[in-house]
């Protein structure tokens, strides 16, 4: 918005011309998220405790999680709200990829807080059916894949990591991959956030390397200097993914062990679905699954305990998602969350290399 109202005015004051450079307002994007959680957390606590906001332990978790039991939780709000906001400060609103996002963000976020809203109402840590929750992510993902799609100039081919030759051409059968990378995405985040800040600094860590990976799809220079495939207006996805670093620097201020508030499914389906929709626009899609792969690890470690008790009635874990495995081993809550965070950074160096290695 202030890119818009302002840089009109560079043909008069030269001190305007700083609001064309992406760089400028993705830093000032980052700070604005970042100073506005930190600033309305303590309020925003106060405020769900006030009305009722308060966890529900899961009656099967690990008993060290019991002291948990009343914290204030659907914290993402604030989150969504940080993001939306220094978003539209800062980005220019022209920018179709913008309302994508915003709708990605307000779509997911929506679903989370049905769920959320329905944990709180009826004290339990249920919410939503499964299949109530993945009927309404794939609607948005659906609108999102057809956004793109109808685009006279998307393109449906997929990059291949370490493969700069190697561009297979989806064609119609493109919008159903955008389904599963935002959908997938999205539970696999909601699936992570089970520990004091854990999926909050990994959704940073993430944000962090989309944040690079959105400037240069978007710099013809860049991209070609890469061999990367270029895409006009990009560049704006930067501005979000510094306000989703600042946003999530400022909640992981009140999230960090031992938490003060949760980000609740409101958070965590919106969070993940933009970091989706983002490797989908920038053409990095295939690359999430390497820079997010502590949320792909927590999503399999799922899908094969309950596979494996329905086939041969036997867990593999001592529990899923895969960090209470650990926290059942004896591990203390605080080593798990930061060794999985060391984990993101090596993860996301290692899809940062690719952009050499091709």
């Amino acid at each position: 918005m202030l890119y818009n109202l302002l840089y009109p005015l560079h043909e008069y004051f030269t001190v305007f011309n700083v609001f064309k450079y992406i760089t400028f307002r993705t830093i000032y994007a980052t700070v604005t998220a970042l100073l506005m959680t930190l600033l309305l957390g303590p309020v925003f606590i106060a405020m769900l405790k006030k009305i009722g906001c308060a966890q529900n332990v899961r009656e099967d978790g690990p008993s060290t999680h019991r002291v948990k039991e009343g914290t204030p939780t659907a914290g993402g709000l604030l989150v969504l709200l940080s993001v939306i906001l220094s978003s539209l400060l800062w980005a220019d609103i022209t920018n179709h990829y913008v309302w994508i996002m915003m709708f990605a963000i307000i779509g997911m976020g929506a679903i989370g807080f049905i769920d959320d809203y329905k944990k709180i109402k009826y004290a339990n840590s249920k919410g939503i059916s499964a299949k109530q929750k993945l009927l309404f992510q794939a609607a948005v993902a659906v609108v999102i894949a057809l956004m793109l799609y109808l685009e006279p100039d998307f393109n449906t081919r997929l990059s291949i990591p370490f493969f700069k030759e190697v561009l297979p051409d989806l064609g119609v059968f493109y919008p159903v991959f955008v389904l599963v990378v935002i959908v997938g995405a999205s539970n696999a985040v909601n699936l992570t956030d089970g520990l004091d800040g854990l999926a909050t600094g990994l959704v940073l860590i993430v944000s962090a390397t989309y944040l690079l990976f959105s400037y240069i799809t978007g710099h013809f220079g860049l991209s070609d200097y890469l061999k990367i495939t270029y895409i006009a207006g990009t560049g704006e996805l930067t501005v979000i993914c510094g306000a989703l670093v600042g946003a999530c620097m400022g909640f992981l201020w009140y999230n960090t062990h031992p938490a003060q508030i949760f980000m609740g499914d409101v958070g965590s389906l919106a969070l993940g679905g933009s970091l989706g929709t983002i490797a989908v626009i920038t053409k990095h899609e295939i690359l999430l699954a390497l820079v997010g792969g502590v949320f792909v690890i927590e999503a399999l470690s799922v899908i094969f305990q309950v596979g494996s008790f329905k086939l041969r009635k036997k867990r593999i874990f001592e529990m899923a998602p895969i960090h209470h495995h650990f926290e059942l081993k004896g591990w203390a809550e605080p080593k798990i969350i930061v060794r999985f965070w060391i984990a993101g950074i090596v993860l996301a160096l290692l899809a940062i290399s690719t952009l050499k290695l091709r």
